[in-house]
């Protein structure tokens, strides 16, 4: 009896042995294998070669469009508008005739004062006559030469008035809106009118004193606006101000720029580039190719790997991809490498990169956020992300 129950109990043992070594050594091992031989599949991305480009150092600064000569234009002395000679936003010549005051009371001055001035003129030849013929002194000709003067003066004075109610453009520009209606009463400096001088134009930037030395007057200016996205304006840069803001540490500096289409108005915002240097050779790479962290600034490079997949022709190497130049006929897995970068300066949708990158490499431009180092890809530009019609304000 008790050999019948040690043989059952051994039996036992041994079965519940081999449970234990099934449950806990041969199926976790055959799971694991069964795992570590299933492949993900490749994650999809985009990518593009990093290229070689001749750069010029920029200073960027944001600026504020301004005219050469602007003025509002206004009266020297009050009166009640008569006529008006403009249309709003026209263009005018110098001395072209804008604005005419009531002259009437100052005109029948004149007519007084001229008629004063004749008198003065036939008394000032009698008495020299008579100052010749000795029968009058010589102080009483000086009274009558004074009286003439002063009868000139009178005359010149209101002869000035009437001319500055006859109210002209001061130089040649744009006009802007109409602020006067005939019968309209003016006071002295009341606005009548804008006049800008629109080509050429200055615009008006700060530069951090770090950045002052990079360039000098006569460097190239290029300048972007809101109102007329992706086209650039050129110029020059005409003068720096004599002092730093203290508050700021900033140099203003002034570019000069032709404006032949007068597109570009006072007051408007402007993204400003002082070209600073000769142009350099720097590899670039789109701005979305970058990843960056607080630890750093990194791309994803596309390498290719030695052991053949497929005999077949697959997504990875596809007439639109970035590596389908040079793929060979057995087709190679594709594989990405995290490069932490150095990151240079910036120019529309390109960035330079200083160091991490070279020319020809393939960078992943979307799709980061799948990847992990050593991962298989396989590219596909036909929904490559497009740059923005706008871009931030830098």
């Amino acid at each position: 009896m008790v050999k019948r129950l040690i043989i059952a109990g051994l039996i036992i043992a041994a079965f519940l042995g081999g449970v234990a070594y099934f449950q806990l050594v041969f199926k976790p091992k055959m799971i694991a294998e069964f795992v570590g031989k299933m492949a993900p599949p490749p994650a999809t991305i985009t990518a593009e070669k990093a290229k070689l480009e001749l750069w010029s150092d920029r200073v960027h600064s944001i600026g504020t469009v301004l005219a050469i000569e602007g003025v509002d234009v206004a009266p020297q002395v009050g009166g009640i508008v008569t006529a008006y000679f403009f249309d709003s936003g026209e263009d005018v010549q110098k001395g072209t005739k804008l604005v005419a005051l009531d002259t009437s009371v100052e005109e029948a001055e004149l007519a007084s004062n001229k008629a004063t001035l004749i008198e003065a003129k036939l008394d000032y030849e009698r008495q020299v006559s008579l100052v010749t013929k000795g029968a009058v002194s010589q102080a009483t000709l000086d009274t009558t030469i004074a009286k003439r003067d002063a009868s000139i003066a009178a005359v010149q004075r209101v002869e000035a008035i009437i001319a500055q109610k006859n109210i002209a453009a001061p130089f040649a520009g744009r006009l802007g809106l109409r602020r006067v209606e005939k019968g309209q009463y003016v006071s002295p400096g009341q606005e009548l009118v804008w006049l800008q001088a629109l080509d050429p134009i200055w615009v008006d930037f700060p530069v951090p004193e770090s950045e002052v030395d990079k360039f000098k007057v006569g460097s190239g200016v290029e300048l972007t606006t809101d109102a007329f996205s992706g086209q650039v304006f050129k110029g020059e840069v005409q003068a720096f101000d004599a002092r730093l803001n203290q508050d700021t540490r900033t140099l203003m500096v002034r570019g000069k720029l032709p404006n032949p289409e007068r597109k570009l108005l006072p007051g408007m915002f402007a993204n400003v580039a002082v070209l600073a240097g000769a142009p350099k050779e720097m590899v670039t790479v789109p701005r979305t190719a970058i990843t960056y962290t607080l630890y750093g600034d990194s791309i994803w490079v596309v390498k290719k790997g030695d052991a053949p997949t497929s005999t077949t022709p697959t997504a990875e190497a596809k007439p639109g991809s970035a590596i389908a130049a040079d793929a060979p006929a057995t087709e190679r897995k594709l594989t990405v490498e995290r490069r932490f970068v150095r990151v240079g300066q910036t120019q529309i949708n390109r960035v330079s990169i200083l160091e991490g990158v070279k020319a020809g490499e393939d960078v992943v431009t979307s799709g980061q956020l799948k990847l992990q180092p050593g991962a298989t890809v396989k590219i596909d530009n036909a929904d490559a992300l497009k740059p923005p019609a706008e871009l931030p304000k830098q």
